[in-house]
């Protein structure tokens, strides 16, 4: 008798202890920032690892298991997700999380993004109608979906409204004392060649120029036509190259062979179970790469 009434006081004690709030996060950056917002009134799940292109994921099984789970459901938005997280609600069969629902948050869609005023061509490559959707690098944008992300948090649950705004403000308030020391950093930096669009606001934010694409196009590996006009285009100038590790090396490794420059392979994401720190780290590995 002993041992069920142990058995039943261990399984109510484990119900509580996953008491709070369930957040399905799409990227690791969307679950470091509903993590720091949420604290501990959150259980977060993150469905893309960060060294997966969250544009190509394919929709499996246990991502339908926790959306049919959810509480909130925090994406990034701006059709980043369009082939994978749509079906994935839909098999969910969740209605609280489908978008238009106060479930379901998108954080592009709360600030203003680059790229808003490109036609939807698919000639032009994987473009997204909505603007670029990569405004997790930009961590003053990330401050702002912090604060709309804490509010609707605390829709859903008035009862920590308080926590989550002050988690936000911190987390802003970090983001504030660091700008100084990005911004005179990336003052050194000659100008970055992206292999994608991945860092456009990161660079805007912090006044570095954009010196072109190893894409030819969004989404289109690079030609050798494409690059030998890059190699005219930047020969005899200086500069980085930048991309993501999950990215080919095979064109950035050419464009830093022809022009002698440094080329950076970098993660776009924290761990899985990042938080505010590994965040700012992550910024600071970009900042660093900007000069060589």
């Amino acid at each position: 008798m002993y041992r069920w009434i142990l058995a039943i006081a261990l399984l109510l004690f484990a119900g509580l202890a996953q008491a709070g709030m369930n957040v399905v996060a799409t990227t690791s950056n969307m679950g470091m920032l509903a993590r720091t917002v949420g604290g501990e009134n959150v259980n977060v799940t993150v469905l893309a690892p960060p060294d997966r292109d969250a544009h190509y994921l394919s929709v499996r099984p246990n991502m339908m298991t926790h959306l049919r789970r959810a509480d909130l459901v925090v994406s990034v938005g701006a059709e980043l997700e369009i082939g994978w997280l749509p079906p994935a609600i839909d098999g969910a069969a969740n209605p609280a999380v489908r978008p238009g629902r106060s479930g379901y948050f998108e954080a592009a869609a709360q600030v203003d993004r680059i790229g808003t005023d490109v036609v939807a061509d698919r000639a032009q490559g994987d473009v997204h109608p909505e603007g670029n959707p990569h405004v997790y690098l930009d961590p003053v944008r990330m401050a702002t979906i912090a604060e709309v992300l804490a509010e609707r948090m605390g829709e859903l649950d008035e009862a920590n409204a308080d926590a989550y705004a002050a988690n936000a403000e911190a987390f802003a308030d970090a983001v504030a004392a660091r700008m100084d020391d990005w911004e005179a950093q990336a003052a050194q930096s000659p100008g970055a060649l992206l292999y994608h669009e991945d860092a456009d606001y990161l660079l805007e934010r912090l006044g570095v120029e954009l010196l072109g694409y190893v894409e030819p196009l969004p989404g289109v590996e690079p030609t050798a036509s494409h690059l030998r006009d890059l190699v005219r285009q930047l020969e005899g100038s200086d500069g980085v190259i930048l991309r993501a590790e999950f990215q080919p090396e095979r064109g950035p490794a050419f464009m830093a062979e022809q022009l002698g420059w440094p080329h950076h392979a970098l993660p776009t994401g924290v761990p899985v179970d990042g938080d505010q720190e590994d965040y700012l780290a992550l910024i600071d590995r970009w900042v660093e790469a900007m000069v060589p």
